[in-house]
Parts: structure tokens; C-alpha cells; sequence
């Protein structure tokens, strides 16, 4: 069974638990800023890893010293559900680790 698309007020609430989230253009994205290229290439292939586990997976965009985060679930006709809440959660818990703000 897919996913259920969640209701804007609850996206807001889970955005509430993830500091510089926000929905832009129907997906939950984050902008990183980190102290390299190679941090910020470490982040992104950290992240791979973590999206491979889950079997769901984000658009990453990769800087210089920046990684552009966005997600949403094309099952549900790109809309926000919870496996795109539960990905964010993990990115934010080993973004810190790579030096990401």
C-alpha cells in the first residue's frame, strides 16, 4: 500500500522538529552550507547511503561547499509523506557530523 500524503498542518508540525526545513515547490528541502568540497561531497555520499537503506531517495545537489536537499514521494504523485519526513530526520542527524549548518 503507498504512502498517505500528509495534510499541510502536519508537514508544518513535523518542519517544526527540523530547523531550516521548509516545503518549497511541493517537497521538503534544506539548504547546507559546510566548511568544504570535500565535506560537502562526504555529506552527499553519507546521504546516499541512508537513502539506499530506506529505498527512498532525494534530489541532491552538490557545491562547492553547499548541499541542496529536496524530497517528496512520486508514488503519491509527488506529494509530501511521511517517508520524506522520516529521510529529513536522518539527514539532519548526521549533517551536524560533517560540519553542515
Amino acid at each position: 500500500m503507498p504512502p498517505e500524503p500528509l495534510s499541510p498542518a502536519r508537514v508544518q508540525e513535523a518542519l517544526a522538529e527540523l530547523p531550516g526545513w521548509s516545503v518549497e515547490e511541493e517537497r521538503v528541502a534544506r539548504h547546507y552550507r559546510l566548511p568544504g568540497h570535500f565535506p560537502a561531497a562526504a555529506l552527499v555520499t553519507h546521504v546516499a547511503a541512508i537513502q539506499e537503506e530506506l529505498g527512498h531517495h532525494a534530489t541532491l545537489t552538490l557545491g562547492y561547499n553547499t548541499v541542496d536537499v529536496a524530497v517528496n514521494t512520486h508514488s503519491v504523485g509527488g506529494r509530501i509523506t511521511e517517508l520524506d519526513i522520516a529521510l529529513a530526520r536522518r539527514i539532519e542527524a548526521i549533517a551536524a557530523g560533517h560540519g553542515a549548518g
